[in-house]
């Protein structure tokens, strides 16, 4: 199982970005896709989820309506697309996954990172002018 999270860089306040999550070795419709980030000094934090079997999603309240988590037409890859980035969206972000075959609503309420099996590495994301 891996993943491979990309699509960081530097952007303006207002601005946009998209990320990646490439993933191989596992069925992503047993599995739920979720983003975290940690920014400098504080703790890593569940930003979105998307459950593969249902296609349902969920978000961090500060990122609802900002941000979209969604399936590539390549299905192996998950987007996390963000717009009207803030300076407080600052951080390194990191794709995640978790085996859900038979979980209900998998992706209902915050998950936590210790609900998940597997890590992509970070790529960062600066909001500044």
């Amino acid at each position: 199982v891996q993943l491979q999270a990309s699509g960081g860089g530097l952007v303006q306040p207002g601005g946009s970005l998209r990320l990646s999550c490439a993933t191989s070795g596992f069925t992503l419709e047993n599995y739920a896709i979720s983003w975290f980030r940690q920014a400098p000094g504080k703790e890593r934090e569940w930003v979105s989820c998307l459950s593969g079997p249902d296609g349902n999603t969920n978000y961090v309240e500060s990122v609802q309506g900002r941000f979209a988590i969604a399936r590539g037409n390549a299905k192996n890859t998950v987007y996390l697309q963000m717009n009207s980035l803030k300076s407080d969206d600052t951080a390194v972000y990191r794709c995640a996954s978790r085996p859900v075959v038979g979980v209900r609503d998998p992706c209902k309420g915050p998950n936590h990172y210790y609900e998940y099996h597997y890590w992509g590495q970070g790529t960062l994301v600066t909001v500044s002018s």
